[in-house]
């Protein structure tokens, strides 16, 4: 709980400054890279869908208006399923994280109205909710050593950009991204679990009244 003020607190200081807001909501495909105590991979290890939302504020800073500058606050879900053939073993992973973020979006072009965006940014995110289950047996991951309980994540992508109105914009988004190692701590047996994360949502821009935006 003490997290999730203190990332209120960081959003709502920038808002003195802020020319647009922004809203995300989409779908996380996520992928766990699971190695074991052996070195060895799941060869069976599928991905899950889970939710993610965004909210921030958005800035921009050429005179061109090509470059804009964001920052805010995440809510992520990431969650893998598989088996090991090897040691005759069930894993299953569901894990919830929330952040803060901050990116960069260049324009690339626009068609008409449209306006086609290259993006990348940087969050560092901290583990709310988790469990992994092991065969029958489930385990909360939340304050566990062997679990890293923050992370942080490149990412890149695309966005697409409508005006619907004279100060709101509709978007949809894509992105890839890729953490350091999550279980980095366990020095016992060896394990490494990498994380990849495939996100699609769509979003809404607005623009305050101070802002000198031509969209």
């Amino acid at each position: 709980m003490k997290r999730i003020v203190f990332l209120l607190v960081i959003a709502n200081s920038f808002l003195g400054y802020t020319q647009q807001l922004y809203l995300e909501l989409g779908k996380t495909i996520s992928a766990f890279d699971y190695k074991n105590s052996l070195g060895l991979g799941l060869e069976n290890l599928q991905s899950k869908s889970n939710t993610y939302l965004k909210m921030g504020y958005r800035d921009v800073i050429n005179n061109e208006e090509t470059f804009f500058f964001s920052i805010g606050a995440t809510y992520n879900g990431y969650g893998a399923i598989g088996s090991d053939r090897t040691l005759d073993n069930f894993f299953e992973w569901d894990v919830t994280y929330i952040g803060l973020e901050a990116g960069l979006d260049f324009r690339l072009f626009r068609v008409r109205d449209f306006s086609f965006f290259l993006k990348g940014n940087v969050s560092a995110e901290f583990l709310i909710q988790g469990n992994q289950t092991v065969n029958n047996q489930v385990f909360n991951l939340v304050g566990e050593e062997e679990f890293n309980n923050h992370i942080f994540f490149l990412r890149g992508g695309l966005m697409m950009t409508y005006p619907i109105s004279r100060n709101t914009l509709i978007t949809a988004n894509y992105s890839i991204g890729k953490t350091a190692l999550l279980d980095q701590g366990n020095a016992i047996d060896k394990e490494e679990l990498k994380l990849t994360a495939h996100q699609f949502g769509f979003g809404i821009i607005i623009s305050l009244p101070n802002c000198n935006c031509s969209f």
